[in-house]
């Protein structure tokens, strides 16, 4: 029976060979590793992924498509499937009973657009709440947008809240460029192989709760100086200060600040406001 791709899910079957051999080539996949993948979807990413790895757990909401996989991998001794959706699931629980399939170290995925971020929170942790045993990569593919604001330096137009969040706790690269077209069906807008490497943060924030909401206020509105987005917690003359200290423009915006800047900032700032 012929699956067609589900709108409600986000569905964008990935169709070109090229696309699918770099996500592998990113992920320098092990004999050793155990892969979470995603939205398997079809399957022609998992059916690459295989030979390289130990075990594969793989995570699908759709349930045509999980009989689908099942009919074609479910006897393969290094496969096992949950359907459900990512987001709502606590696989350390689930895994209970597969500890086989427990700690895996890498994601390879092709995820839907419309939940890229809550899924990066998912896999990465938050600045003040960082996954407490880090995954060793998370390759992904996803819009094209979103990829360059994940790799987005300081005083770039796309350089943004989500830069600043996701580069705190990893390094990421772009691999390459996926057109529209090498989809069905085919989205609106191109996309990007991204891996995000989790790190170990050499200095982090004295306080990370309070730098992740200095980091939400700070980039509050984009157009308006810092001095102006911060006047709630802070008289502006006082900021000025304190960016002098730090030797920051005192007209800066937050898209002109680097990770370590603000981890700065916040370190100064904290101490001295009421909140």
């Amino acid at each position: 029976m012929a699956i067609r791709p589900r709108k409600q899910f986000g569905q964008h079957w990935l169709k070109s060979e090229k696309a699918l051999n770099q996500i592998i080539i990113a992920a320098e996949l092990k004999k050793s590793d155990r892969i979470l993948e995603i939205g398997p979807g079809l399957g022609v990413l998992t059916e690459r992924i295989f030979p390289y790895v130990d075990k594969l757990l793989a995570v699908e909401i759709d349930r045509d498509l999980c009989k689908k996989l099942v009919f074609k991998y479910g006897k393969i001794d290094n496969f096992l499937l949950i359907e459900g959706d990512f987001l709502d699931l606590n696989l350390t629980d689930m895994l209970t009973n597969f500890p086989a399939f427990q700690n895996y170290n890498k994601v390879v995925a092709n995820i839907p657009y419309n939940i890229t971020g809550p899924i990066i929170e998912k896999l990465l942790g938050t600045i003040s709440n960082p996954r407490e045993n880090p995954l060793e990569s998370i390759v992904l593919l996803i819009q094209k947008e979103v990829g360059y604001r994940l790799v987005a330096s300081p005083n770039n137009k796309v350089y943004g809240a989500l830069s600043v969040k996701v580069q705190y706790l990893a390094d990421c690269e772009i691999c390459c460029d996926v057109l529209a077209k090498e989809f069905y069906p085919r989205p609106k807008v191109d996309s990007v192989v991204v891996k995000i490497t989790p790190k170990k943060i050499k200095k982090p924030a004295d306080n990370p709760k309070f730098l992740d909401s200095l980091i939400k206020l700070g980039f509050a509105s984009r157009r308006k100086m810092l001095k102006n987005n911060l006047k709630s917690i802070i008289e502006p003359e006082k900021l000025t200060d304190l960016l002098s200290q730090l030797k920051i423009n005192d007209q800066a915006r937050a898209e002109n600040l680097s990770v370590s800047e603000w981890i700065e900032l916040s370190n100064l700032l904290k101490p001295i406001i009421k909140t």
